[in-house]
């Protein structure tokens, strides 16, 4: 193994950068299952579900047709256009290609907004508990973190009071997540209401991360800020193929955004990755214009896997789980165990599941459980986390 021998030290921004702890708990637990130990992994957030069949298909049809080859660097005309016409369609506004940015994931959509938008002096507002991966961006941008505190007794949604309290004439970038990582809370009419309010009176952008968009329990879509008045020229919508398709590995996302934030995302990403892999995309167009009735199938086992993870949770004494609408994690409040709840689990009980507070402040107390596994293993992993809890020292 090779190692630096320079003491020069990393630039100061590397200080800032954070990670995400779920690729981390997945190493360890890989490390015991290396030792023999059995472990449930209900840490990551990916579906447990292939990517269907037509998807891959037009995939390997788009590789033995020559697509290797640099693409542009926003998308190829037919992805743009695809993505222009199901987020037209899905959130009753109308967009064109132009507005779309195509990205290798959903992370840089993450990572470009907040690059273009936000410095030093300015403040950007996100939800705690959030994904890290939030927070982290902001820092390194040199802009102020503005976390706004998600609370289980308003079923983790934000109190429209604070969120009033920490909106200034310096706030650039509000992010939303609905429904979130890790509560799997869903904000509602009342709060994209006011956010509306607030983003036309302090003229910030507003980042609504709409990734879980179509993993939903209910019999009505999912609200998007972009259906206010004024909203969809100051938001860029983050979504992508990874959850509603199971192509985590794909690496596809995309934003959907005012021209002019399009334009700097895209020179953000020539800059960075360049492009994105033809035949990957040509993937995306199957997805979007394809059958839907697997995407279907897979929220229906997931409602299965959520109703009974829930009822298990509840059952154990002093630990009190709320039923989440959308995405595929519970967040039980379990701050009765201690601090080390989700450690304990994993190596006692052979469990792998994330600490709440690695997602903030406000979830200390709280484990995020990912239900993207089989009803057996859930229910296995209730039966252990039941067993572990009670011998647990408090």
């Amino acid at each position: 193994m090779i190692d630096t021998i320079s003491t020069a030290g990393f630039a100061e921004r590397m200080s800032r950068l954070g990670t995400e702890s779920a690729f981390d708990v997945l190493v360890r637990a890989r490390a015991l299952e290396a030792q023999g130990r059995d472990v449930v992994h209900l840490e990551i957030g990916e579906p447990d579900f292939d990517t269907p069949a037509h998807i891959v298909e037009a995939g390997i049809k788009a590789l033995r047709d020559g697509e290797t080859h640099y693409t542009p660097a926003a998308g190829i005309p037919a992805l743009r256009e695809a993505i222009a016409n199901h987020v037209s369609a899905t959130r009753r506004i109308d967009y064109a290609p132009e507005n779309v940015v195509v990205t290798p994931g959903g992370k840089p959509v993450m990572f470009y907004s907040i690059l273009a938008l936000a410095g030093p002096g300015d403040e950007v507002i996100y939800p705690d508990p959030g994904f890290p991966i939030y927070g982290s961006v902001v820092n390194f941008s040199g802009a102020t973190p503005k976390p706004l505190p998600l609370r289980e007794e308003r079923d983790f949604k934000f109190d429209l009071d604070e969120l009033r309290g920490m909106v200034s004439d310096k706030t650039k970038l509000v992010i939303i997540n609905s429904p979130g990582n890790p509560t799997s809370g869903l904000l509602g009419d009342e709060e994209l209401s006011l956010l509306a309010e607030l983003a036309e009176q302090h003229d910030f952008y507003i980042l609504s991360d709409e990734i879980y968009r179509e993993i939903v329990y209910l019999d009505e879509p999912v609200r998007s800020i972009v259906n206010y008045p004024g909203m969809a020229g100051r938001t860029i919508i983050l979504d992508g193929f990874s959850k509603t398709y199971a192509m985590t590995g794909w690496r596809l996302g995309y934003g959907v955004m005012p021209v002019a934030v399009a334009e700097a995302v895209t020179r953000l990403a020539i800059n960075c990755n360049s492009c994105v892999p033809g035949f990957t995309q040509l993937a995306g167009v199957a997805a979007l214009t394809g059958p839907q009735d697997q995407v279907r199938e897979m929220v229906s086992e997931f409602r299965r896997r959520r109703d009974a993870i829930v009822a298990g949770l509840n059952e154990i004494p002093e630990v009190s789980c709320l039923t989440p609408e959308g995405a595929f994690y519970v967040f039980p409040n379990v701050s009765a165990y201690g601090d080390d709840v989700a450690d304990y689990l994993l190596q006692e009980a052979g469990v792998a599941l994330l600490d709440g507070a690695g997602f903030g402040a406000q979830g200390k107390g709280y484990m995020r459980v990912s239900y993207a596994n089989s009803l057996p293993n859930i229910e296995k992993a209730l039966d252990r986390i039941a067993d572990a809890l009670e011998r647990k020292e408090r």
